[in-house]
């Protein structure tokens, strides 16, 4: 039908761009953050675009609906705003068939959000986990340069110059905080230093030459101090870095229902399957709240219904939280997402209901 080939074009064009832009956006801000890492020595700028790529499919599981259901919104209101509308009641094609017609493609957007949550996004937290893996994020002694003091965790360290290599150091200053009330902190000063690699070790290890190492007790005079000619020093990988372990978030369908009893597996399960229904509930939103009149504009009623939708995704964020600690089932995600469809359908019938419930006060009172 040339009215639904119509319709599409708009909506899937605008749509495309609302979540090119949306990504550019996202997307930039988390390159700065990475591009942050990069410059402090702890990621190897080589990675950065890798690292994005794989995260990119994550962070579409977000932007798609929302990119579709602004794009509904834009649609529908020029509809409105350019008389559009009015053309197709006259000719008996009422607001609720135009978003009949729009079933088919909503369905395709499903799909591609289904794909999009179901694989490509555990696909991209796995390589992203062997990607770290490969390129650790760098801690302790990776990250000093000659001249400059440079803190990572608890850990401030110095050197006046190192090798190309970064094997060896020299004027070592070397100070580490303690979290603990009965330690003290440590302070080492070293003349030179030699990097140590042992195999299936990744923790720094750095064997210092002619020095002294103190022990300090904060908010006390006390101190210990020791002279040594030769000193090993192990410092443990930052165990609270940014890169964190995505569990279930990465399993694939068959690792998820082999765990179904784990209740993270069953929030993480039932994000996949129902959470790409939200495409049918913006449809349904979209066409009940786009609804304005021509000398109002589309934008009027964007934002209201933004936070509708929003809230939307939210509420399932919430319920993700909730049933990984197993306080309620996976089918209070059906549950909201009716809920939202429910209201959908009240708001595309309030031109008849108001109107009725108007009267009925009437007669009431009279």
């Amino acid at each position: 039908m040339i009215i639904r080939r119509y319709l599409v074009k708009q909506v899937v064009s605008t749509s495309i761009v609302v979540i090119l832009l949306l990504t550019l956006i996202m997307m930039g801000g988390r390159l700065i953050k990475y591009f942050g890492i990069a410059a402090q020595g702890r990621l190897d700028a080589g990675i950065l675009f890798s690292i994005i790529g794989y995260r990119l499919p994550e962070f579409l599981t977000l932007i798609f609906p929302l990119g579709f259901f602004i794009g509904l919104m834009l649609v529908f209101g020029r509809l409105y705003v350019d008389h559009e509308m009015a053309v197709f009641n006259a000719s008996g094609i009422s607001r609720h068939r135009l978003t009949r017609l729009m079933i088919p493609m909503t369905v395709v957007f499903l799909l591609i959000q289904f794909g999009l949550m179901g694989w490509m996004s555990p696909w991209g937290l796995r390589g992203f986990e062997a990607l770290k893996t490969s390129q650790a994020v760098r801690t302790g002694f990776d990250l000093v340069r000659p001249k400059e003091f440079i803190s990572s965790g608890p850990y401030t360290i110095y050197a006046g110059s190192l090798s190309d290599d970064r094997k060896n150091l020299k004027d070592i200053f070397f100070y580490q905080r303690t979290y603990q009330e009965d330690k003290p902190d440590v302070l080492i000063l070293a003349k030179e230093a030699t990097r140590i690699q042992l195999e299936n070790d990744s923790a720094n290890v750095v064997d210092l030459v002619q020095g002294r190492r103190y022990e300090i007790y904060p908010g006390s005079a006390k101190y210990s101090k020791a002279e040594f000619q030769s000193y090993r020093l192990r410092l443990e990988n930052d165990k609270e870095q940014e890169f964190v372990n995505s569990s279930a978030e990465a399993l694939p369908y068959k690792e998820l229902w082999a765990k179904i009893d784990d209740p993270v597996v069953e929030s993480e399960l039932g994000w996949r399957i129902f959470v790409p229904f939200s495409m049918l509930v913006a449809l349904i939103l979209a066409a009940a709240l786009s609804e304005v009149s021509p000398r109002q504009g589309r934008y009027l009623k964007l934002f209201p219904a933004l936070l509708i939708f929003a809230s939307l995704i939210v509420a399932l964020m919430a319920l993700k939280t909730r049933i990984s600690k197993g306080e309620i089932g996976m089918w209070s995600y059906p549950a909201v997402l009716l809920f939202y469809a429910f209201a959908g359908f009240l708001f595309s019938r309030k031109q008849k209901l108001g109107p009725k419930l108007r009267q009925h006060i009437k007669r009431v009172k009279s």
